[in-house]
């Protein structure tokens, strides 16, 4: 049986999460390391599991960007993996369903970085590559993030509320990748 559930970090258990831990590992092949995963933690994760096996996962995560002099909350998409014994079956497709049902709900912009092998993904769902430049808010200052900008995709406003597409797109600070 497919059980597909969205639990918030805080009531993910120890079990929940060491689980989730190893499926992010095998999923990344090794290329998810510790601030990958706090960077996955505190929002809200969807989860599908096939006969009690958890096999895919995604995180929207809450972040702060500035645009056009203005600060968006933004549903920061996290984490998405299918464990390779589960690929092509659509898996990711689902929980992107689930991640951008939130975002449109509670968010007032939806971003994501992607690699190149999922990006496909995400702009046959609409989203689409940020063409205005990225930056980042670091403790010294605002710093350009030209390693990013053929990275970072984002998702129509659900309000309408338009976006300068020439205008850089500023994300928060965190350690570790930044975007």
């Amino acid at each position: 049986m497919t059980v597909l559930r969205t639990v918030a970090t805080a009531d993910l258990t120890s079990s929940d999460r060491a689980r989730l831990r190893a499926l992010l590992d095998d999923a990344f092949a090794g290329n998810f390391d510790d601030h990958d995963w706090e960077h996955t933690l505190g929002g809200l994760h969807i989860l599908i599991s096939v006969d009690g096996t958890l096999i895919a996962h995604g995180a929207v995560v809450q972040r702060r960007f500035l645009h056009q002099g203005r600060s968006w909350r933004c549903g920061y998409v996290e984490a998405v993996a299918v464990h390779p014994a589960h690929r092509r079956r659509g898996f990711a497709t689902a929980v992107m369903t689930e991640a951008e049902r939130i975002i449109d709900n509670g968010y007032a912009l939806g971003a994501l970085s992607a690699s190149r092998a999922g990006r496909a993904l995400y702009l046959t769902r609409g989203w689409h590559l940020w063409p205005g430049g990225t930056a980042v808010v670091t403790p010294t200052g605002i710093r350009r993030t030209e390693e990013d900008d053929d990275s970072t995709l984002v998702r129509p406003v659900p309000d309408g509320t338009p976006l300068n597409e020439a205008a850089l797109l500023i994300c928060d600070w965190r350690d570790g990748d930044v975007w």
